[in-house]
């Protein structure tokens, strides 16, 4: 089968870390084509896709890091040959671009909705133009932290009143970026509103500080629904937050019934919107966020457990593929 990865540029890809890396190391390890395609480089012509893409050969891990386990600098891929691919040439699509969600990402799900149902894309275009990451899960108020999401300095500071110690951020970051911990009568708790919304003209997300923030932050990975596995990540010494964009580290733990419940109760959501590969985030016991564009952490688990979840994830779309091309014979 032939597999395209749209993607930020290759040589921005960190294979130690790199979850879309590992995806293409597990698909070739199945036997299937490995194509790279970059934003800007799909086309509609004639109502059918075409993706200007180059073949890939990943390099297997065990080439890619010196004794220390630090990365070797050298590209871990070989490009054997550059085309453009048309229409049910593909056979699923893996979105791996990083948000934010911009005009470019936008145009990306528009034009991967022209693809033949017969192709899969992971995840669901129409899905990830619907839900937010931060926006969407709270609908789910059982599950969270109490949650604003305006941009209105009044309701703010009200928010911040009631709260005492309240987590400031942007609708549309990722990777750590633009979070504040913010408490009640302290200097800064104007300014990082009036930078995060644009002096009101966007909205952030204020959610209530979960105390237990203090000892991680847990990502949990979902394949249609199901958990595949879970990584608990650790701030530094000098920084509040625990993405490993922000310094992090990852660290084994359990998952909790509390958390079994709120996986089970958003699996329904989740596969009817066709979000098959997912990160949900928890301070404690509460539910933060909902990843649908790139969630990451794979490689972390893989290590912390001995494991190869993209070997899960790759026969789980091969099922897809054959299932798409059956319901539609």
């Amino acid at each position: 089968m032939r597999f395209v990865f749209l993607m930020d540029p290759i040589e921005s890809v960190k294979a130690r870390t790199d979850t879309s890396f590992i995806f293409m190391i597990g698909a070739q390890r199945h036997n299937h084509e490995i194509w790279f395609c970059a934003t800007r480089n799909i086309s509609i012509l004639d109502g059918k896709v075409h993706m200007n893409a180059q073949k890939l050969r990943a390099i297997e891990p065990a080439g890619l890091y010196d004794l220390d386990g630090t990365e070797n600098p050298s590209c871990p891929f070989e490009v054997l040959e550059s085309r453009t691919l048309i229409d049910d040439e593909i056979d699923a699509v893996f979105i791996r671009t990083d948000p934010p969600f911009d005009s470019g990402y936008l145009m990306n799900t528009w034009m991967l909705d022209h693809l033949p149902p017969t192709s899969a894309v992971i995840n669901s275009p129409q899905a990830i133009r619907d839900v937010n990451e931060k926006v969407w899960c709270s609908r789910f108020t059982e599950f969270t932290p109490r949650t604003l999401i305006t941009a209105d300095m009044d309701l703010y500071l009200k928010f911040l009143d009631e709260e005492k110690q309240v987590i400031v951020k942007p609708c549309d970051g990722f990777g750590g970026a633009g979070i504040f911990r913010i408490e009640q009568g302290k200097a800064n708790a104007r300014v990082a509103f009036e930078t995060l919304s644009n002096r009101g003209q966007e909205e952030v997300i204020v959610q209530a500080y979960v105390k237990e923030a203090s000892q991680g932050d847990k990502r949990i990975l979902l394949l249609n629904g199901e958990i595949l596995g879970a990584v608990l990540r650790v701030h530094g010494a000098d920084d509040h937050r625990n993405n490993f964009y922000a310094g992090g580290s990852a660290v084994a733990c359990e998952i909790t019934d509390r958390e079994k419940e709120i996986c089970a109760a958003l699996k329904p959501c989740l596969q009817e919107k066709g979000l098959y590969f997912t990160g949900i985030d928890f301070l404690g016991d509460k539910l933060t966020e909902v990843n649908v564009t790139s969630p990451t952490c794979m490689q972390e688990m893989n290590r912390l457990y001995d494991l190869k979840l993209e070997d899960t994830v790759i026969a789980f779309v091969e099922k897809l593929i054959i299932s798409k091309r059956n319901s539609n014979a």
